[in-house]
């Protein structure tokens, strides 16, 4: 029986970032299959008619990036029936909830000394080259799920950006995605109703202005510089995507087969 996927499009009120990633095209000219792997911020502020929604999914599997920092700041995600929940926590794209403090709390001097002269935009590249690196259990653990059972499969992290844009990015080398095609997904997140919304402390105009932003938008933006930070680390540390699937995390021909056969048309 044909599944009716809800429209890609759909806005979600209490979720950032909801994408279906179905259509994008493979080197070999196939298309990831639609209604099979999504992708969006957090679920924590779900509303009802939100959760109705993704429950018309068919969710198998959602796959949390968030660390406990995250967590306790924004809530845990709301409970859809039936469907797997699997924290894998990532190391956050801004070293940590000390940090985060710091972008919520501080003033101007102490924003432009943490962030400005492209300090941010450099912290950001730092983070996704170590996710590669470092984080290749989490990434072998998403694909062998994947190639199991576990889709249909929504993957999120706060803003559905960084920690989910780069497991996003394996799954689909793994399944051979063009490139372009991966950054073109990737960059949607800047679209202006998809962007994590920013929050400061205090309700003064200062603490928005227009300064104030422009120092913090490289940790919220999605640039393509950061993910070609990524794929080059993997073109560096391994010396391309197959010996990074291979070795790295430890996928096989047969394990981005069964990948292929359940992502692809």
């Amino acid at each position: 029986m044909t599944q009716q996927i809800p429209s890609t499009e759909h806005r979600l009120a209490g979720v950032r970032n909801f994408r279906d990633v179905g259509g994008l095209p493979t080197a070999d000219g196939r298309r990831v299959r639609h209604g099979v792997l999504f992708r969006s911020g957090h679920l924590a502020h779900a509303t009802d008619e939100d959760a109705a929604f993704l429950g018309k999914l068919g969710l198998h599997t959602v796959f949390d990036f968030r660390n406990a920092a995250d967590q306790k700041l924004e809530g845990p995600d709301v409970e859809l029936p039936g469907v797997r929940n699997v924290n894998l926590p990532l190391s956050d794209p801004a070293d940590g909830a000390e940090f985060w403090k710091m972008v919520r709390d501080g003033d101007i001097e102490q924003l432009r000394g943490i962030l400005g002269d492209g300090k941010a935009a450099d912290r950001m590249i730092v983070s996704y080259r170590t996710i590669i690196k470092e984080r290749t259990g989490e990434h072998a653990r998403v694909l062998h799920a994947l190639a199991q059972d576990s889709v249909p499969a929504l993957m999120h992290c706060a803003a559905g950006k960084d920690r989910a844009g780069l497991s996003v990015a394996v799954t689909l080398l793994a399944v051979n995605v063009e490139r372009e095609a991966i950054l073109a997904d990737y960059l949607e997140s800047n679209a202006k109703h998809r962007r994590y919304k920013v929050h400061r402390s205090g309700s003064a105009a200062s603490a928005y202005s227009p300064e104030v932003m422009e120092l913090l938008s490289p940790l919220f933006d999605a640039r393509a510089e950061y993910l070609t930070a990524a794929f080059e680390t993997i073109e560096e540390t391994w010396g391309g995507v197959d010996t990074y699937l291979e070795r790295g995390l430890g996928v096989t021909d047969e394990t981005r087969e069964r990948l292929r056969e359940r992502l692809l048309d």
